[in-house]
């Protein structure tokens, strides 16, 4: 009977059961992808790193070392299982050419190692520990990803040429996010190119219980071991590893959420919507004596097919589209060991999908308690009371058209039903502007503001190397003699030690200079303007537990100073642990110097990072919005490709939820058509009635929805943004498109899909829906 009840109903309506399928399957594709790409991202970042080995705990040091001392401290220490210390030999960039493109505008700070022998691998594209022969280059995989180079390709490094034999990937050095880059050459070729280089030293520690991280970071600073270079730990590397596509998963995430808030509305306009035109037949039932739970069950059995196959159809297009959404987390991580698990979980996330679905009808049915038999056999439609909108005459009314104004005197006299459209278009809107607009700010040079720099136009690092000092003062030299430089400043960054308040010693990375030539933007307090006081990152804050105003107490000379925590800013670079000084310092533990210049005339930055290229080549030299564009370019093309994917989405969800809800209203309000045509209105009025509903509920969702995705879109955005360091976060917004185009579109594609739903609506015959 069930079988019968349903293919005879959808056959009758056709559009509308399609169209609920669509949605259903659109909301378990989205949950389901959700699910499969978040285990998938999670098991190959553990992948990577248990087959990398990746160090727990990390210190760059560049300098003299003391590799005897340190060995004693490892062996000392109970946490330890592993230790190694590994070279990293830092090149200019304009000594490393691959196949024709030299990386000498490159921002990364490339370097060579030769494989590591206890943990820390450098692995092939296939997961396995790579073996280099002497004349073969292996070269991070992002060198891969942007074609600077193929394998088979002539290498020059150093003078010195190597064939291209494969691409690898670094569980540290991956993302781009991390500054350094390693290319891998083997033992012979590295003592060959040494010379042309300097040498980092990489202090790597595997502990025996990664939950005793924080006591041994504490027990290698209070040793006062080598530290001239930044700490990274275990969890930083997973962190750093999941960012891009982290954010594209949490983007779709979000989509996902919201769409099932959706998908749930459509279910419940076109229930509404066959509980109207089956109104009379509910009334007849009643009348003979079936009771509420059998006639229930009629309307189940529809929405459990429904929501069967609508989920059966959103699965298998996660699994037609999680290999394109994979692609670029296999590439850099590869498989991942969770991938039946995630299969699992999507299958999971379906059922759950479906199963609310079906409750979410039956608590819908229950309005069939509500309904009148003879009401219904009687009228053939519900009898709403229309309240609100009883003081907006038509008598009065001199500024709209007639068609518009009951148009909209009809949306303020029935809110509660256009209540659920409303919804659904604020949600529509609230899809749409909020990856675009977390899209826009990352790929903005504003964004610069999140990275603890202030706004120039060249920035020259010279990294750690020998005699900072002298070099530095070399370029500052040149500098002061170059008129086409309106302004600069020279900020060098030293590591100190600073006092917790239960007694240890931690280190920290203190940035020395005149900050305010080129100020940053500060979450809370100003820039240290004295000598007595400091400005913290936002992590460093958080993680010393400071406010402005409280003061810390760093060690200088082998004396403790007490400065005053001025201002908290934003910093997502060197893993977010800095801060800000402008005390002196005579001493020579430098860790690196950056050259901050501003240009009179911003056209010449092209010419004057040649220039200062060719002339000063220890330098790395970088235009400010190339250095944020490459730092953050695969996370700007992830979220670029996922708000595209959200426009698309959100105007699918409006024409079909708009479709649906004209279908509805028409039903619904077939006697007060009736009634119209009676009194003359044309088929034209009645559109222009239904287009000016759906337009005025337009506009008023678009505003909504817009307001809330620049305040609570932004909460969200920025919660992603903070755990890397940023504050404060803001949304930088293109007026044109989240405040002209995306309305426009959204309103076009509502005004169609009204003139195409309320077709049926000339088709009413009077004689038939009139009656006494």
């Amino acid at each position: 009977m069930y079988y019968r009840i349903i293919r005879n109903d959808f056959l009758k309506s056709k559009l509308i059961t399609l169209t609920t399928t669509l949605f259903v399957a659109v909301a378990a594709m989205l949950v389901s992808l959700s699910a499969i790409l978040m285990v998938n991202l999670s098991g190959a970042i553990d992948s990577l790193m248990n087959q990398a080995k990746t160090p727990h705990f990390l210190q760059m040091h560049s300098g003299d070392i003391d590799t005897v001392g340190l060995t004693n401290f490892a062996e000392q220490n109970s946490n330890v299982n592993e230790f190694q210390v590994l070279e990293f030999l830092n090149l200019d960039n304009s000594q490393i050419i691959l196949g024709d493109r030299s990386l000498a505008n490159n921002v990364q700070d490339n370097g060579f190692s030769i494989q590591s022998e206890k943990f820390d691998y450098l692995l092939d594209l296939d997961g396995n520990i790579i073996n280099v022969s002497d004349g073969e280059l292996y070269v991070p995989i992002n060198y891969m990803k942007d074609a600077t180079t193929m394998v088979g390709d002539k290498a020059i490094i150093g003078g010195k040429e190597f064939t291209v034999a494969g691409f690898l990937r670094d569980s540290q050095m991956n993302s781009m996010l991390s500054s350094s880059k390693r290319f891998l050459v083997s033992a012979n070729d590295y003592s060959a190119i040494k010379s042309h280089g300097s040498v980092e030293y990489l202090i790597e520690f595997r502990l025996k219980d990664l939950s005793a991280l924080g006591e041994f970071e504490t027990a290698y600073a209070s040793a006062g071991l080598e530290a001239n270079g930044p700490t990274i730990t275990y969890p930083l590397f997973k962190t750093i590893n999941a960012f891009s596509d982290g954010i594209m998963i949490a983007v779709i995430l979000l989509i996902s959420v919201l769409v099932v808030a959706i998908a749930f509305m459509c279910i419940r306009f076109t229930l509404l919507a066959k509980i109207e035109d089956d109104y009379r037949e509910i009334g007849v039932m009643k009348a003979i004596g079936l009771r509420i739970s059998d006639i229930k069950k009629i309307y189940l059995a529809k929405y459990a097919a429904i929501a069967a196959v609508g989920s059966i159809l959103g699965y298998a297009l996660s699994l037609m589209f999680k290999n394109m959404l994979l692609e670029n987390i296999r590439l850099y991580m590869g498989e991942s060991e969770n991938s039946s698990f995630a299969t699992s979980l999507g299958i999971l996330g379906i059922l759950l999908v479906t199963f609310a679905i079906l409750g979410y009808v039956s608590g819908v049915l229950r309005r069939f308690r509500k309904i009148s038999a003879a009401e219904a056999i009687r009228f053939g439609i519900s009898q709403d009371k229309s309240a609100g909108a009883k003081r907006v005459c038509l008598n009065k009314n001199k500024l709209l058209n007639t068609n518009i104004f009951l148009g909209v005197k009809d949306v303020l006299a029935r809110k509660r039903l256009y209540a659920t459209m409303l919804a659904v278009l604020v949600i529509s809107a609230f899809i749409i502007i909020v990856p675009q607009n977390l899209y826009n700010t990352i790929s903005s040079t504003s964004f610069i503001k999140y990275m603890g720099i202030g706004n120039y136009d060249i920035r020259l690092d010279i990294p750690q190397t020998d005699q900072i000092s002298k070099k530095t003062a070399e370029v500052l030299e040149y500098m002061n003699s170059d008129t086409s430089i309106s302004k600069y400043t020279i900020l060098t960054t030293k590591t100190f030690k600073t006092k917790m308040e239960d007694g240890s010693e931690e280190n920290i990375k203190i940035e020395l200079g005149d900050h305010s030539i080129f100020p940053i933007e500060y979450t809370e307090g100003r820039a240290p303007t004295v000598e007595n006081e400091i400005a913290l990152s936002a992590l460093n804050a958080d993680e010393m537990k400071k406010k402005v105003g409280d003061t810390i107490t760093v060690i200088m000379k082998g004396k403790e100073s007490k400065l005053k925590v001025s201002g908290i800013y934003s910093d997502i670079t060197n893993g977010g642990k800095t801060a800000k000084a402008v005390f002196t310092d005579h001493s020579e533990n430098i860790m690196w110097s950056v050259i901050c210049a501003k240009l009179s005339d911003k056209t010449l930055v092209d010419e004057k990072i040649s220039n200062y290229t060719d002339r000063f080549t220890f330098a790395k030299i970088s235009n400010i919005d190339e250095f944020v564009k490459q730092t953050f370019g695969s996370t700007i093309k992830s979220v670029g490709k996922a708000s595209i994917a959200a426009i698309a989405i959100a105007l699918v969800i409006t024409i079909l939820v708009t479709l649906l809800f004209m279908k509805m209203l028409v039903a619904k309000d077939r006697y007060s058509i009736a009634i119209m045509k009676a009194l003359g209105f044309t088929k034209l009025d009645i559109t222009v009635q239904f287009g000016s509903r759906a337009v005025f509920v337009s506009i008023i969702g678009i505003i909504v929805g817009t307001i809330l995705a620049n305040t609570l879109g932004e909460v969200l955005a920025g919660a992603v943004i903070t755990s890397f360091g940023a504050s404060s976060f803001s949304f930088s917004i293109n007026p044109l498109s989240a405040y002209v185009l995306c309305p426009l579109l959204m309103i076009c594609s509502v005004l169609m899909t009204t003139i195409i739903g309320t077709s049926g609506a000339g088709k009413i015959k009077i004689s038939e829906n009139i009656k006494e």
